[in-house]
């Protein structure tokens, strides 16, 4: 004799009971933090020119140059730079995907629908054609017996976590790059201004030689001679200038304007940026800690290693209670449609229901594979990012104490190269050298001011890359919002954002 269930009691219990299970269950790894090579200390952390950190000093590093100047250009760039600003938008972006994945919580189908038609039949002519008409409102919801949703939240809060440190890794190389691209515009006008100096020098210079050759005291020879140095020093300048018209133009995107608008910012001309002190470097597992780039690898690999859980819980059986009920009524024969919401036209079903993905052929595990790869790929990148920022920190450091060993060589040939051309003006006036020996020291002093120059520009330039290097720069944006009170305002006028553009 066949057992029936009664209907009524037991469907309660068991979505009760499931209820209760789909809060227990999570499938799939539960991330942690991957193992990389962090190094002890750093290569060169031991000379003079860096010394241990007394307090985060690399929240705003550009203002250990003094130069007013570059505070207001990162400033600038900071509130207006376009790319800064597509970043802030995916954190929004990033927000709303969260706000929508922690949705699937609760019942997914919640729907109130009607409809009115005509049904047209062969029977007898007043019943013929009729009209039929229903409302209802229909429910149905996916428990997350295994955790899908759950890891659905963990790798979109993963993701949004992520979007946050790609704005903050932006911001360290924006602030870097105005720096830089501003060290570029100090150090061309410092090589203009010496190679007019140069090119005054050297025209006196033909001046002295032109009343000599007329005198009868020197050959056509030296006028010859004097004139292609002068031309040669003149002709750098614009090449020189048209170098640095190029990083103007370049730092007026970076700071969001029109390039014909960037030289009011650049006034008055400064010398190249130089820091008198040494520099504060942490130690290597701090740096890792705090630099945004890693920081945005590891939330990658975490809301991969979700996807691998939200993959798995394919292989079970999903379970669902639904629900349904509404109204209907037709004007066949003595009905009326007006009696639709009498009690005899209401009609409504519940209960629990199942699915399971039977038969897949191996479609289904080869997704949990594909998610698995894809995670073990990002535990790689993440691995391969602390090498890379290992690697520019000792290449930055690296960089500045050559640097610093160049620049103070071409400074003492710099000096120099001065006495030695005085010297020969000199002999030369009083008749004891040549005129070759003039141009031979002239030239010597113009191509060490000029690569003095340069060297200057290479040092603060590698000072940037190590403040770079070591993360510094992305909390110029704590405590401060993603978005402009204009961007809000536009977005508001458009779409009702509720509270997610407020920080949080």
């Amino acid at each position: 004799m066949p057992i029936r269930l009664r209907r009524l009691p037991y469907q309660p219990l068991l979505a009760v009971l499931l209820l209760w299970l789909g809060g227990c269950t999570m499938l799939g790894p539960d991330f942690q933090t991957p193992e990389a090579q962090i190094p002890d200390k750093w290569s060169e952390q031991d000379k003079g020119l860096f010394r241990k950190p007394q307090q985060d000093e690399s929240i705003a590093w550009w203002t250990l140059f003094n130069d007013p100047v570059l505070d207001k250009l990162i400033r600038i760039a900071y509130q207006q730079n376009l790319s800064l600003q597509i970043a802030g938008l995916r954190i929004m972006e990033a927000r709303a995907q969260l706000g929508l994945v922690k949705g699937n919580l609760y019942p997914q189908v919640q729907e109130m629908n009607g409809d009115l038609f005509t049904i047209g039949g062969t029977g007898p002519a007043a019943d013929r054609y009729y009209n039929a008409a229903s409302v209802g409102f229909d429910a149905a919801w996916e428990m997350d017996f295994w955790g899908k949703f759950r890891r659905g939240i963990e790798s979109a809060d993963a993701n949004l976590l992520a979007s946050i440190a790609d704005y903050d890794d932006l911001l360290v190389s924006l602030s870097a790059e105005v720096a830089r691209t501003y060290v570029n515009i100090r150090t061309l006008q410092e090589r203009i201004s010496l190679a007019q100096k140069n090119g005054e020098l050297q025209q006196n210079s033909l001046k002295l030689v032109t009343l000599e050759f007329e005198a009868g005291t020197v050959t056509q020879l030296d006028i010859l001679q004097a004139k292609t140095l002068l031309t040669t020093t003149l002709a750098t300048i614009p090449n020189l200038m048209a170098t640095l018209a190029t990083y103007k133009n370049a730092l007026a995107v970076l700071l969001g304007m029109l390039p014909e608008e960037i030289n009011d910012y650049l006034q008055p001309v400064h010398t190249i940026p130089e820091l008198t002190t040494a520099i504060a470097v942490g130690v290597p597992a701090e740096v890792m800690r705090r630099r945004p780039d890693i920081r945005r690898a590891e939330m990658q690999a975490a809301a991969q290693s979700a996807q691998i859980g939200i993959a798995r819980t394919e292989l079970f059986p999903s379970f669902t209670l639904f629900g349904s009920l509404g109204w209907s009524a037709t004007d066949r024969g003595e009905n009326d449609l007006g009696t639709i919401f009498d009690a005899n036209s209401f009609s409504y079903n519940f209960g629990p229901a199942f699915k399971w993905n039977l038969f897949n052929y191996g479609r289904l595990k080869n997704q949990v594979r594909i998610q698995d790869a894809r995670f073990q790929q990002l535990i790689v990148a993440y691995q391969n990012t602390v090498l890379n920022a290992a690697r520019e920190v000792e290449d930055a450091m690296q960089s500045i104490d050559h640097n610093q060993q160049e620049a103070e060589l071409l400074g003492q040939g710099v000096e120099t190269s001065k006495k030695s051309t005085e010297l020969s003006m000199i002999q030369y006036q009083e008749g004891f050298a040549d005129y070759s020996r003039v141009l031979d020291s002239t030239r010597a002093l113009t191509q060490q001011q000029d690569q003095h120059a340069q060297s200057k520009g290479k040092i603060a330039t590698s000072i940037i890359a190590l403040y770079k290097a070591l993360g510094g720069g992305w909390q110029l944006r704590q405590g401060k919002p993603f978005l402009s009170d204009t961007t809000k305002e536009e977005m508001e006028q458009r779409t009702d954002w509720g509270t997610l553009l407020r920080e949080p």
